[in-house]
């Protein structure tokens, strides 16, 4: 388990076109209550934040995720990061799970997924990114969306129409995953980019939360948690009173505040 960064009730983020965003995040995680070993990391550090899961064993799957998170937490305290950058810091990953003699004979590999702030088409974004089945999720305005796609065989059954979303909770096979970072093949994230807005809430957690909470759970305890860190708490909380069967790791970040930059025509 490697954490890196620490939550913030304020931070304001200069991105290059001038537009200044202020953001406020909290992060967790536990071991749940039948793991011996917590092998979830996360960075939560602006403009990025993200959740790994890692795989391959106890001492693998910890190093695995230490090492996606490391790398990506070295662009943390830029302005804005784009998608070279986040490529660049999982190759960089996965040559050094590769390093890990003795750690990763059996292979070894993580789930990651998270958000970046970044400019795409000159415009303000969040850049979504995800391998694996970590997931992210949107609020706005009482809404809550998944932002990402699983990358696993239970998603692949329900895109086929063979099993329901539903069914899907409880297959069998829910935790075997189609795409991962490591296991020396080169990684390959899914990328979204969503508009900034003011008011959002941003949830990045690995498959434990999920595992033991509904949609609808998920969204109660992000609108009745008041700040990040309180619906952090309660997120992570109630997933392990449910049964807790996995590590659970949870980053929730706020848009406060987003002030464009003027231009000659606001002048006028």
């Amino acid at each position: 388990m490697t954490q890196i960064g620490n939550g913030n009730s304020r931070h304001r983020v200069t991105l290059p076109d001038g537009t200044e965003v202020t953001l406020s995040w909290a992060a967790a995680t536990d071991t749940g209550l039948r793991r011996a070993v917590n092998e979830d990391s996360y960075v939560a550090q602006a403009p990025l934040f993200a959740v790994a899961d890692g795989m391959g064993g106890h001492a693998a799957g910890d190093f695995a995720s230490a090492a996606v998170v490391t790398r990506l937490a070295e662009h943390g305290g830029k302005a804005a990061i784009g998608t070279s950058d986040i490529d660049g810091a999982l190759r960089l990953a996965v040559q050094d799970m590769g390093r890990g003699a003795g750690v990763t004979d059996e292979g070894s590999g993580t789930t990651v997924t998270g958000v970046a702030l970044g400019l795409i088409r000159d415009e303000p974004a969040w850049i979504v990114f995800n391998i694996g089945d970590s997931r992210v999720y949107r609020l706005v305005g009482g809404v809550l969306e998944q932002l990402t796609v699983d990358h696993s065989i239970v998603q692949e059954l329900v895109d086929a129409g063979q099993i329901t979303r539903e069914e899907a909770d409880t297959h069998p096979h829910s935790n075997v995953i189609t795409r991962a970072v490591g296991f020396h093949e080169a990684p390959i994230p899914d990328y979204r980019a969503i508009a900034l807005e003011e008011g959002m809430r941003l949830l990045v957690c690995s498959d434990g939360l999920t595992k033991e909470l509904t949609s609808y759970g998920i969204r109660h305890f992000l609108i009745s948690g008041r700040s990040p860190e309180q619906a952090v708490h309660q997120l992570v909380e109630a997933a392990v009173g449910n049964g807790g069967r996995d590590n659970v790791t949870v980053v929730v970040v706020d848009v406060l505040r987003i002030e464009r930059p003027s231009t000659p025509d606001d002048e006028d």
